[in-house]
Parts: structure tokens; C-alpha cells; sequence
């Protein structure tokens, strides 16, 4: 029986021929992260057991990005603590203010993941880096601890589900809308621990950032993982941000799939996803009554480059609609610099919103952006349960960098097109 590009990377992990779905394996990792909020709690565990040091300084990534700059006292411990363990161990890649972005941009960027790797992260949204073709999922931070100590972790293998992508995105359709349309048809448990493998000739019409907010969101449909091909773009991409070369992995054409869904891309609107789940989605048309009270563009699925340039694009030359409140977030200091030099951050400021400096901020309800009762938030972030962004009784609504620069202008959930 032949394998699917998850098994394989896992099998090559563990040193085993092959792998099946459901068998349990230890697997070699290449790279283990933490931030702010979960490193702290794995420190903690590596004392409990008095392990001292960790098994590969240039293979553990500590990523301040959740609160930081500090926003208050009790950030400023928590980082404190990652910051001395840190310097205790040498930890090559840790990431601070003046340097940090926000962990699932700022890894590839600094070439940290290349395909084939076997990663592992305290945050879900590590499935980002499946956008390389390399197995990356999400783990408490006790497994972290484990992983930072042993350079091993244990899993289950997990079955998949094939995504084949079909034809070529119309106008306004982004990694976004794919990855809500997806969410939307199988639910948020719809692949609970399975690996979402993509393919189809509709990869090919997907931009490296697609590919990486596609990946991201693999969590939020229950997915351990999300991956896709790797194709000249992936290498182009791997080779201008990384020295490291690169194993690539094929499914096999007897691979086995627990199904296999078919999405048409010609087909695809801007969709939104209305409060409290990310399976809760609509076509843009259908929410164009809902008025709204802030737009947040940023986070670890919609803050690089291709993001701010959409909004940019649609912003240029005019005024976010009174009464709205607009927060741009490049996820990065590269894309920071990159969108100051291409004038984005400008027409932003010009336009009425603030720009702030990378950080996770209002996507988890931590600062930059919380909301009061009852308000409503058009986010390019990726999760819109009760409370996550403020009061139980706010509203949060899913959605792609162009609808939410659209938004702002109007001061309700807009279509792109709709934009004159």
C-alpha cells in the first residue's frame, strides 16, 4: 500500500520503511517552537523534571509575539523568563522585540522550515509551515518541553483527506477564501486528526501566501495537519529565504485517502465567516447588510506583503469610514520595512488607520484592538468564538484582506468588486 506525503515524512522521522494511519511512532524533529505564552509552561516542566540543557540549541525557535511589546506586568515576566532561559541555553533562534514577527510568518521568512522537516510547535497554528511541504502541527507545552529536551515527539499517524483544487481563482479570491469555503463545507471537526493533503492544478495558481493561510487554517477544520506539494514556487520560495537544502516528498498514486473533496476555484466568492465558528460561512453578497464597528488586518494567517498590498490597493486615495476603527498589522519587521518602502503604511495612516508594530495583539484578545459589548470586527485572523476578541456578546466575522479593506471604507461587510 502506498503512502501519502504525511506517512512518508513520518515514516523517514521515525526510521521506518513505511507507516500506516493510526500506528503510534517516535519521530526525530527538526525543529520545536514556542512563544510567550506556551514556553513558559515548558520551562517550568524541563525543571520539574531537572533536565538540564536541550537537545539542539539551532533546532529550538522562541518566538515572543503574543503580547509583546509587554502589555502589562505579567507579559513582562513571561518573556523575562523565555528571555533567560534563552541566553542559559544559547538558543540560536530566539526572536524579541526589534527582530520578532509573528512566529508562523516570521520561521519561513527566516528559512527555519524547508520541505520535508518534522516540526513541532506549542501553538495550533503551526500547521503553517505544511505550506512547504513539510509535516508541522500544533502540540501542548508539555510536548514542547518534551521536544526541547529529547529532539523527539511521539504521534499518532494520522489518515487523510485529498483536496483537489480545480481551476484558476477569479478576481479577489485569496488563500482566505479558499481555506473558509473548505471549513465551510466539512466543518470544524470535519478532518479531526487527519492530515489535509492539497493537490490539483489549482495549486499552481496559488501564491506562496495562499498556500501558507490555506495551511494555517488546517486547525480550525480539526486537521493535525495540512500540506501541499512541493512545486518550482515552493523551491523558488525554500532557496531565497533558506541555506538548507530541501527532501522532497511524493504521495504515492495508491496512496490512501479517507475521501477525497473537490473544490472548483473558478467558482469561489469572497466568503466571509460569520460568528462563533469558522465553519459558519457565507458568500460576501449575503452579509453585505451587517455594519461594523472594526477592522483588523493582520495576524499569523493574512499579515504578509500580498495581504497588505490588496488592502493597500483598495485603500489608495480613500477615507476609512467614520466611526470605524482600522488596525493593520504586518506580520513581521521585514514586511513592516518591506510595506513602509512600497508606500503601503502610508496610504494606510492617510486613509484613517493605525499601524502597529508585528505582534499576535486582538487576533487572541490580547491587546491592540479588544472589543467592547455587543461590537462587530471584520478580521483577516483566523478564529471567531465567543469572546475571542473581547466581550462574550462582540462579534467577530472571518474574512479576506480584500473584503476587510473594503469594510473599512464602508463601514459594513463589502465585496471588493463593489469598490469603485
Amino acid at each position: 500500500m502506498g503512502m501519502t506525503m504525511t506517512e512518508k515524512i513520518l515514516a523517514a522521522h521515525a526510521g521506518l520503511p513505511s507507516v500506516t494511519a493510526g500506528q503510534l511512532i517516535e519521530a526525530d524533529l527538526d525543529l520545536v517552537l514556542g512563544n510567550d505564552i506556551t514556553t513558559p509552561v515548558a520551562i517550568d516542566v524541563i525543571g520539574n523534571v531537572k533536565k538540564e540543557g536541550v537537545f539542539d540549541k539551532d533546532k529550538i525557535a522562541l518566538v515572543m509575539d503574543h503580547f509583546v511589546p509587554n502589555k502589562d506586568i505579567k507579559s513582562a515576566e513571561h518573556c523575562k523568563m523565555v528571555r533567560n532561559f534563552a541566553c542559559r541555553n544559547n538558543i540560536t533562534n530566539y526572536f524579541d522585540v526589534g527582530e520578532m514577527g509573528i512566529e508562523h510568518a516570521l520561521l519561513p521568512e527566516k528559512g527555519l522550515v524547508v520541505a520535508g522537516d518534522a516540526v513541532i510547535g506549542a501553538d495550533s497554528h503551526t500547521c503553517t509551515y505544511g505550506a512547504l511541504g513539510a509535516f508541522s502541527t500544533g502540540v501542548g507545552s508539555t510536548d514542547m518541553a518534551a521536544g526541547m529536551a529529547t529532539g523527539k515527539a511521539w504521534f499518532k499517524v494520522p489518515s487523510a483527506i485529498k483536496v483537489v483544487l480545480h481551476g484558476k481563482p477569479g478576481p479577489f479570491i485569496s488563500g482566505k477564501d479558499v481555506i473558509l469555503y473548505l471549513i465551510g463545507e466539512i466543518g470544524v471537526d470535519g478532518a479531526l486528526y487527519q492530515s489535509l493533503e492539497f493537490t490539483g492544478d489549482g495549486v499552481s495558481y496559488l501564491t506562496m501566501d495562499d498556500r501558507f493561510t490555506i495551511a494555517n487554517m488546517a486547525i480550525e477544520a480539526g486537521a493535525k495537519n495540512g500540506i501541499f506539494p512541493v512545486d518550482d514556487l515552493t523551491l523558488e520560495y525554500i532557496s531565497a529565504h533558506s541555506e538548507r537544502k530541501p527532501v522532497i516528498y511524493e504521495a504515492d498514486p495508491d496512496a490512501e485517502y479517507v475521501k477525497t473533496i473537490d473544490i472548483d476555484l473558478s467558482t469561489l466568492r469572497p466568503t466571509v465567516a460569520y460568528p462563533h465558528l469558522p465553519e459558519n460561512t457565507h458568500p460576501v453578497e449575503e452579509a453585505k447588510d451587517i455594519a461594523i464597528d472594526q477592522v483588523v488586518i493582520g495576524s499569523c494567517t493574512n499579515g504578509r506583503i500580498s495581504d497588505l498590498r490588496i488592502a493597500a490597493d483598495i485603500m489608495k486615495g480613500r477615507k476609512v469610514k467614520k466611526g470605524i476603527r482600522v488596525i493593520i498589522i504586518p506580520a513581521t519587521q521585514k514586511i513592516y520595512l518591506e510595506a513602509m518602502e512600497k508606500g503601503y503604511l502610508k496610504t494606510f495612516i492617510e486613509a484613517g488607520a493605525v499601524v502597529s508594530t508585528p505582534t499576535c495583539g486582538p487576533c487572541l484578545g490580547g491587546y491592540m484592538g479588544i472589543l467592547a459589548s455587543g461590537e462587530k470586527c471584520v478580521s483577516t485572523t483566523n478564529r471567531n468564538f465567543v469572546g475571542r476578541m473581547g466581550a462574550v456578546d462582540s462579534e467577530i466575522y472571518l474574512a479576506s484582506p480584500a473584503v476587510a479593506a473594503a469594510s473599512a471604507l464602508t463601514g459594513y461587510i463589502t465585496d471588493p468588486a463593489d469598490i469603485d
